[in-house]
């Protein structure tokens, strides 16, 4: 990145050489998000992020769609950048299903295949949940969606780079992706759209990622996801069975410590890298800010939300209490993460329970 923010420094869409070497940067970095995903790069829209693809995917969508049918279905347990936006476009005369999910977040395809109408134009559910991990079933949902010509999106940004992704496979007509999820930078981010599919642009002002996403592109940052693309596409598989033996060991040490605590999201069906877990008669915030004064980066439900006082969304939409979701933890980890960090939060955060809990007054002691 450091050579397009000091040498390679010219607009990618001017035709001199300043600009056609930055433009063959970006190029290269959108052929490494396309093989990343099994698509072609002409079908990678490069963004600032994962919520921007999942405005352009869905606002454009129901622009482009908009003359055939003005219904679309989602799930209770999507990110904000999904829920957010179908509310957005209720308020501008659109109809919105979100289906519920059973105890582990799982939405059923059938409910989706329920769900549809004469004049549903698209589904979006996200392939594996930010909060609790769980994989969602996209393949069975996109055959009963392509049955009824509907098209699928889904928001991937969890799921990409943690698990193995091909578009082609999946039958999927958009996918939203994000860079620093798979280390690299923030700020930029891409969205897959299958060719043929016809979206219309959320922002106007020029012809730039081939007239879906007018703005000049954002060169050191597309550069940087491409090589972490790049990179993730090549460590992928060792990088995942060494997180996910961690992450067992550290649910497992979890749940046999500390009394009345419970794994959220599907026991095996899950991310990787992810752990979230109640634990009764605590509060999450509490947890979180003990656990920071050791060192320890973790969050209670999603981290775009942490500054709520209301419980995840997604655990109330899984079935449980306010009082146990405000209990919840969620630890994620990553390809520099050891057994020694493991042990560590093993060692502290049971005494951390035991002391807020002697301290609670929501019941519980011990």
């Amino acid at each position: 990145m450091v050579r397009y923010m000091t040498e390679i420094y010219g607009n990618p869409s001017s035709v001199h050489a300043f600009g056609r070497m930055a433009r063959k940067g970006v190029e290269e970095a959108r052929e490494s998000v396309a093989a990343l995903i099994g698509a072609s790069p002409g079908e990678i829209i490069f963004t600032s992020g994962g919520t921007e693809a999942d405005n352009l995917a869905i606002k454009g969508i129901a622009e482009s769609l908009s003359h055939k049918g003005k219904h679309i279905v989602t799930s209770k347990v999507e990110h904000h950048a999904v829920l957010h936006t179908c509310e957005y476009l209720e308020k501008k005369g659109f109809s919105v299903t979100y289906l519920p999910v059973d105890k582990y977040g799982s939405v059923s395809a059938s409910d989706v295949e329920a769900a549809l109408r004469d004049d549903t134009i698209l589904v979006s559910v996200m392939m594996a949940n930010n909060e609790v991990g769980t994989i969602q079933p996209i393949a069975e949902i996109v055959q009963v969606a392509k049955s009824r010509g509907v098209l699928v999106h889904t928001d991937a940004v969890q799921a990409v780079g943690a698990v193995r992704i091909d578009v082609e496979e999946l039958g999927v007509d958009l996918l939203s992706l994000s860079g620093h999820k798979i280390y690299g930078p923030k700020g930029v981010g891409a969205l897959y759209v299958r060719k043929g599919v016809k979206i219309l642009p959320v922002a106007h002002g020029g012809g730039h990622e081939r007239g879906k996403r007018a703005g000049t592109e954002n060169v050191p940052g597309i550069v940087g996801l491409g090589k972490a693309a790049e990179l993730a596409k090549e460590e992928m598989d060792s990088s995942s069975e060494k997180i996910k033996h961690l992450r067992d060991k550290l649910i497992e040490g979890i749940l046999s410590r500390i009394e009345h605590s419970r794994l959220n999201g599907h026991p095996t069906n899950r991310l990787p890298n992810n752990v979230n877990v109640s634990i009764e008669y605590v509060e999450g915030e509490a947890m979180l800010l003990s656990l920071d004064q050791q060192g320890v980066a973790a969050s209670s439900g999603s981290a775009c939300t942490s500054g709520s006082l209301e419980p995840s969304h997604v655990l109330t939409a899984m079935g449980l209490s306010h009082e146990v979701a405000h209990g919840s933890l969620r630890m994620t980890l990553g390809r520099q993460n050891t057994e020694e960090d493991v042990d560590y939060v093993l060692s502290v955060l049971p005494p951390i329970v035991e002391r807020l809990r002697n301290m609670s007054p929501l019941g519980k002691r011990g």
